[in-house]
């Protein structure tokens, strides 16, 4: 049996525009609603993270230098359109398009994510975010925008990063929603914005450059049962259809999970869909692949979900550990199988290109300004999850694309919080320190050099 790595498979890293730019109020870049969050006791402030709108290229000779060959990175919406629906900035368009360039020339193919739940802060404030259709239609003539200016470079789009997290409370968080009594109706009318949002950028795409691929994207946690009992395996069966097939399915077969509209029926949820016009915006939007995110698994307990809970909601009180597996210092249980389990189910399932396009494990640590820091245990989740990955492949017979780390050159978490380290690369940064921002390999930089010069044949 043949094991080797197809020659054309994508190695890279993945980022979001207000963990890496900075620049917050430079370039003619406009506020959203990151920019206005101020430093905790444990937390820092979005105004420089680690300074890529000053000098993003020492990073891309990094990732040259560790033989990627694509960078997945986000567009901040305010910094090409400031208020979210007016002008263009022009400035703020050089900017993306003069890191296109750059990458290109070292040989390193773009992705670009158009929504990494930085809201413009015009919109938030005025419109109370994605619950707004008008929202709704400012993203989607945002994203045709930048079809337009970059396709013909970039192949390869995502519109919503972990686009099932507008199907969860954390909406709430990441949609510029502002006020409001968090209800049902909200929750799912805010999904169902950026789900039409994802399908007309979709279709639009597929019209403007057939040449380019669009791909849906879900956060997923691998979600066991508690225990064998028939209600714990009904409540895993339940959220797996509401959180990632119900996605799957648009992106896929252009509707809603049939489950998923027999709870809005009867529950007479108002989820703001319009008949027909929708349909039809759905049935357009079907992807070329379905990407996901992936650092963890988790159980579930059915006794610990209230009753009449929706789908939507059982994690929230149900999910519960596995004491049994090792665990990131965040209590992120580490679970390789879980990694495979997702690739081959998604494939089987749905018969699209799978690309996993997120994931890695946070540790603390810190640089003494000498020695390498030796993160051993990063190489072991990496080789782990690279070696479950290649299983689905050359056993499950799954179809995937590539494989992206997430944050592979240190940046804040998405709390805010840079004691949370991703990176193969330290950045001299504290969480209320700058520092000098430098850039340190680690023990992990040389292994992941070394594998990807193989294409990912050779994990040692």
């Amino acid at each position: 049996m043949n094991k080797e790595m197809p020659k054309n498979f994508f190695w890279g890293n993945s980022t979001s525009s207000m963990q890496t730019e900075g620049g917050w109020n430079e370039g003619g870049k406009g506020l959203s609603v990151y920019d206005i969050r101020s430093a905790t006791d444990h937390t820092m402030d979005w105004h420089v993270a680690i300074d890529n709108f000053h000098d993003y290229e020492k990073d891309l000779d990094l990732m040259k230098e560790m033989n990627m060959n694509m960078y997945r990175f986000q567009i901040s919406w305010s910094r090409v359109c400031p208020t979210g629906d007016g002008a263009f900035n022009e400035e703020g368009i050089e900017f993306y398009s003069r890191l296109i360039d750059d990458l290109l020339a070292r040989g390193i193919e773009p992705m670009i994510c158009l929504y990494h739940f930085d809201m413009p802060l015009a919109l938030a404030e005025k419109y109370n975010g994605f619950l707004s259709r008008h929202v709704k239609d400012a993203f989607v003539s945002f994203g045709k925008e930048m079809i337009r200016r970059f396709s013909s470079r970039v192949k390869y789009w995502i519109v919503f990063n972990e686009h099932n997290l507008y199907f969860t409370d954390e909406t709430f968080q990441i949609s510029g929603y502002e006020k409001g009594d968090r209800s049902l109706s909200d929750l799912y009318a805010i999904f169902h914005h950026t789900m039409l949002a994802h399908c007309e950028i979709s279709a639009y795409l597929h019209k403007f450059d057939q040449t380019a691929k669009i791909g849906g994207m879900v956060a997923y946690t691998e979600i066991y049962p508690a225990s064998t009992a028939p209600a714990d395996n009904l409540a895993v069966r339940k959220q797996e259809e509401f959180l990632y097939q119900n996605l799957c399915d648009v992106y896929t077969y252009g509707r809603y999970s049939n489950e998923v509209m027999t709870f809005v029926k009867n529950n007479k949820i108002d989820m703001d869909y319009l008949s027909g016009e929708d349909d039809a915006i759905l049935a357009a939007g079907k992807a070329d692949f379905i990407s996901f995110s992936y650092y963890r698994s988790a159980l579930l307990d059915a006794s610990l979900i209230p009753a009449g809970e929706a789908p939507n909601r059982y994690l929230n009180e149900g999910l519960c550990l596995d004491e049994t597996l090792p665990a990131s210092p965040w209590k992120w249980t580490i679970d390789a199988t879980g990694f495979r389990n997702i690739i081959t189910r998604l494939y089987n399932q749905f018969g699209l290109p799978i690309f996993p396009i997120e994931n890695g494990i946070g540790l603390y640590e810190e640089w003494d300004g000498q020695n390498e820091i030796q993160d051993d245990q990063r190489i072991q989740y990496h080789r782990a999850h690279i070696q479950a990955m290649k299983d689905a492949i050359f056993i499950d017979g799954a179809d995937v694309i590539g494989y992206l780390g997430w944050g592979l050159i240190d940046i804040p978490s998405s709390h805010a919080d840079m004691n949370k380290r991703y990176g193969a690369v330290y950045v001299n940064r504290t969480n209320h320190e700058l520092l000098d921002l430098k850039r340190v390999p680690k023990k992990s930089f040389h292994w992941f050099k070394r594998i990807l010069e193989t294409n990912g044949n050779t994990l040692d």
